[in-house]
């Protein structure tokens, strides 16, 4: 069964319409491969701003560009990485903490350079599990973890210690909000958290939906200095995505917009910004230990404290 799932997304990659002269795709060139196991945590103080369907097709554009990625749907309440890429696989990690399935087993590679771990309620059993397990499910997820160039965690939405102790084990983290004020004030919510916690995280800010590119860099500039009044951390503005409907049209078709329109605006600046984020891969700091390693010891701090 889930290999006709991964049948199905390995013919939409190849299905996927050229660049035509007229309408061409901005491309930046690849940069050279750079150290395994960079993560980068995806997440937004409000719900409805884009973020799953921002990071699915991030994943894509990374993979386009032959960094082996590897998605981690993280949304512990409404996991949907699935839902918007068209599959139905009969496992997820849920299946692993109960000792049912290996990690390799629950794990979707769509191709050489994409694979995706659905994600399930059963995550938060890691801080209930037994030491012996739970040093087994370590071990396979820093075994899967190190097979991939890059690891991309699409969390839940809000603040919730669940997110929280996702979004607080990544050392990179990438922000979504968009220009909607309700937005705006629950993604400031998320900084100020990972400002008490940790302060030391390589934070990306994306404004989502926006209008123009003038609205986009009006939001961020307000934000930020708003941060740089009141925090301590440090954030990057590093694009925007217009309002598309091709986006809207690709979700209905439980079809990602990065392969069904390549040629729309909303691809057009996805790859911009796959591009912005390879091109400071040596900027980004990576803390001691694999993601999921410190994911556990995140775990262990806040829900036995």
């Amino acid at each position: 069964m889930m290999g006709d799932q991964a049948e199905k997304l390995r013919e939409l990659v190849r299905r996927a319409p050229k660049v035509t002269k007229e309408e061409p795709v901005v491309e930046i060139p690849a940069e050279p491969a750079g150290p395994a196991g960079r993560t980068i945590v995806v997440t937004s103080g409000k719900g409805g701003v884009g973020k799953t369907n921002i990071t699915v097709n991030l994943a894509l554009a990374f993979a386009k560009r032959g960094r082996k990625t590897l998605l981690f749907d993280a949304d512990l309440g409404m996991a949907n990485v699935d839902v918007l890429m068209g599959v139905h696989p009969p496992h997820s990690i849920a299946d692993v903490l109960k000792g049912r399935k290996t990690l390799a087993e629950v794990t979707m590679w769509v191709n050489e350079s994409l694979g995706i771990v659905p994600g399930g309620s059963g995550v938060t059993e890691l801080a209930n599990l037994e030491p012996a397990m739970l040093d087994s499910i370590v071990q396979q997820l820093g075994q899967l973890e190190s097979q991939a160039e890059l690891l991309l965690v699409d969390t839940g939405a809000g603040i919730s210690r669940n997110v929280m102790n996702f979004v607080l084990a990544g050392s990179e983290i990438l922000v979504v909000t968009t220009p909607e004020p309700t937005a705006i004030t629950d993604a400031y919510g998320m900084l100020k958290e990972i400002d008490a916690h940790n302060p030391e995280a390589h934070v990306h800010l994306l404004i989502n939906m926006a209008e123009s590119e003038t609205e986009a860099r009006s939001v961020a500039s307000k934000l930020t200095m708003i941060v740089e009044r009141f925090l301590t951390l440090k954030v990057q503005y590093i694009g925007c995505i217009e309002k598309d409907p091709h986006v809207s049209r690709s979700v209905l078709q439980q079809s990602p917009f990065f392969l069904a329109h390549p040629q729309s605006v909303a691809s057009r600046r996805l790859n911009l910004l796959a591009g912005s984020l390879l091109a400071q891969q040596e900027e980004a700091k990576t803390a001691s230990g694999g993601f999921f390693s410190r994911l556990v010891g995140q775990i262990f701090r806040r829900d036995r404290s």
